[in-house]
């Protein structure tokens, strides 16, 4: 039986939870909600089945995977993850994945914060100058193949999608850094994401929903 993803039909978390179901060949569908235009961003698709799903704690991303019902984007990737084996094996390396997961976190919501406030264009230059030092911490962290160690985990499609998401916003912010860009390389080479990125399903962007600033459209 096919597992169901839902969210909007923007990027956005779900990305990455698609990126992970795709690397692991799992079977599933989407059921992809539309946000409304300004100035109302009409949200009724979702709105009205919110709480018809039977969700403990109604949310977007949502995955339901027979009689197990998943909100939260990194509990979703860590249920699949747990399936497959890729939340680290050694105690090194699920600390690595705990730590991983939150940093990514911390910057995702820092970006969000910029790409939807009103002053966007007096956060830009503040977020900008911020940037090196962040992917410095990620260079540090990446010495082996993968960043919790020698075999792929989950936290490796969160450290991907917000190191795109910084190279898109500022591209030259990775050239001081080649064992990212090799990251990123790496990954995007993996046969399944390769294949993926080039289907017709694949969904780049908008990066955020209407409302933001910037990555909308």
């Amino acid at each position: 039986m096919a597992m169901t993803l839902g969210y909007w039909d923007i990027r956005g978390p779900a990305h990455i939870i698609r990126l992970l179901l795709e690397y692991t060949d799992s079977t599933y569908e989407e059921k992809k909600y539309t946000m409304g235009d300004a100035p109302d961003y009409d949200r009724s698709q979702w709105l009205n089945e919110k709480f018809k799903l039977g969700l403990d704690f109604p949310n977007l991303p949502y995955l339901i995977d027979g009689p197990h019902k998943i909100t939260q984007s990194n509990t979703i990737l860590r249920y699949i993850a747990r399936k497959h084996n890729m939340c680290g094996e050694t105690e090194v390396e699920k600390i690595r994945v705990d730590i991983l997961e939150n940093q990514v976190m911390d910057i995702g919501m820092e970006l969000a914060r910029v790409y939807y406030s009103p002053d966007f264009e007096k956060l830009k230059p503040q977020y900008l100058e911020g940037i090196p030092d962040k992917m410095r911490l990620f260079s540090q962290l990446e010495k082996q193949p993968w960043f919790a160690g020698d075999q792929i985990t989950f936290v490796d499609f969160l450290a991907y999608n917000v190191l795109d998401l910084n190279d898109i916003f500022e591209p030259k912010c990775l050239d001081a850094f080649p064992n990212l860009k090799d990251f990123m390389a790496r990954f995007e080479g993996l046969k399944r994401i390769s294949a993926y990125m080039k289907s017709s399903h694949f969904l780049p962007r908008p990066f955020y929903t209407k409302p933001a600033i910037w990555g909308n459209k």
